[in-house]
């Protein structure tokens, strides 16, 4: 049973196996906790006790092998299973999100793309075709997709939600600037791009006081 860690957490460990793939490219075999917190300004403490939480990794004096604490990340964070994943709302956002390059690098597999708008149905998005809404329960099941994005306008949130969960996907990320409401055995992680502008906005007109 995977023991239960906090978001930030969560966060830092997917920052580990960014930089530790990375690194890995570069030819480095063996990387230290300070080496590896240089490259993220996170305390080689920090990532110490982060990684300790899952067991004890690495040789002391030496540090980590950076294949193979690449893959026991990826065994903590669930990247090894290979989830299929979906998108809902294949408007800029969602083109957008379809077309980023890493989900594979990270151990998901888009395969399906879903719409209402019967301009773009049919189309071909980064070599997936766009279904009709009305047949995401049936294609769900038949290519076991786990994870579904939802980037739809905000009056359509719930009830592409109620869709995804009928329809028995286990994760919903939500990128619509609303709250959707979904059961507890659900996981549900939001994304609020407007938070993000509105901070930049508050820190740079601070700076301008």
């Amino acid at each position: 049973m995977k023991p239960t860690i906090s978001r930030a957490a969560i966060g830092r460990l997917v920052l580990y196996f960014r930089a530790l793939n990375l690194a890995q490219e570069k030819g480095m075999q063996i990387i230290s906790s300070e080496d590896l917190g240089k490259l993220l300004d996170i305390t080689p403490v920090q990532i110490r006790k982060d990684l300790a939480l899952f067991g004890q990794f690495g040789m002391k004096g030496i540090g980590y092998f950076t294949g193979e604490l690449i893959n026991q990340i990826g065994n903590i964070l669930g990247l090894n299973d290979h989830l299929n994943m979906a998108i809902v709302g294949v408007g800029h956002l969602g083109g957008a999100l379809a077309n980023y390059k890493n989900f594979e690098a990270l151990g998901f597999k888009l395969v399906a793309l879903f719409d209402k708008d019967v301009r773009v149905i049919g189309s071909i998005v980064h070599n997936i075709k766009i279904s009709d809404v009305k047949n995401l329960k049936s294609i769900i099941n038949s290519r076991n997709i786990s994870i579904a994005a939802i980037t739809v306008p905000v009056g359509e949130a719930q009830s592409i939600a109620d869709l995804l969960v009928d329809a028995g996907v286990k994760g919903i990320w939500n990128f619509a600037p609303t709250k959707i409401i979904v059961p507890p055995d659900i996981h549900l992680v939001n994304e609020d791009l407007s938070m993000g502008l509105s901070t930049l906005s508050y820190l740079i007109s601070k700076d301008q006081m």
